[in-house]
């Protein structure tokens, strides 16, 4: 008598919503000025544009509403936000506010994968010493490595937002004159992963607020 097979297990497919994926390259484009500010958003074009019809275009323009990406009005329609991403010192004193909190539930939780992500950018920072591109990329992982592992999916937008390469790149070019000061960045992102992994969210959040206000940017962006 043949024994019946066991059904197999059914395991759930992950597949991301076409609006995910206007939200995301829309959001991008924003934050990295391809999208300025004060354009006009006009649907139809977009949604050709994109490959997608208006119904999952219009629910991604609502999302980025409501991060203040996008605003609309009855005369315009959807137009891209008239924030000033390219404000260095108030793009910094953001980050003042938003990173140690970050740091602080980061050792609250304790997560092995983020904290071996945030290893991961350190190493990869003290490897870039001699190409500047390459060592902000690593600086900037570290700084989003940091706010994701908050755990807290607001403050990692909130921390993408505030790295975006025209606030970031200019900052870190001022700061990063000298060679020693990319590698003491290094140490000092190794003692704050430390912290994290020993789960110290009061010295966590006291080293990255000193890390972050130690290195204010210079002046305006250009």
């Amino acid at each position: 008598m043949a024994v019946p097979e066991s059904p197999a297990t059914v395991v759930p497919l992950r597949i991301e919503s076409v609006v995910d994926h206007v939200y995301a390259a829309l959001r991008e484009r924003i934050l990295a000025g391809d999208l300025p500010r004060g354009t006009r958003l006009r649907q139809a074009s977009l949604a050709e544009e994109l490959g997608v019809s208006r119904t999952p275009l219009r629910e991604a323009l609502r999302r980025l509403s409501t991060e203040g990406l996008v605003e609309f009005s009855p005369n315009r329609g959807a137009t891209v936000s008239e924030l000033d991403f390219g404000d260095m010192r108030h793009a910094w004193a953001a980050r003042v506010a938003l990173e140690p909190g970050a740091a602080r539930l980061a050792a609250e939780r304790r997560d092995a994968a983020a904290i071996a992500r945030l290893r991961r950018a350190i190493a990869a920072q003290r490897a870039s010493e001699h190409d500047r591109e390459a060592s902000y990329a690593a600086n900037r992982e570290f700084h989003l490595a940091l706010a994701a592992a908050s755990g807290n999916p607001h403050l990692t937008r909130f921390a993408e937002m505030l790295w975006v390469p025209r606030i970031g790149v200019p900052i870190y070019e001022a700061q990063a004159s000298e060679r020693a000061g990319t590698l003491a960045w290094a140490e000092e992102h190794e003692r704050i992963t430390d912290a994290v992994a020993a789960g110290d969210a009061g010295l966590a959040e006291h080293l990255t607020r000193t890390h972050v206000a130690a290195h204010p940017p210079v002046g305006p962006a250009a």
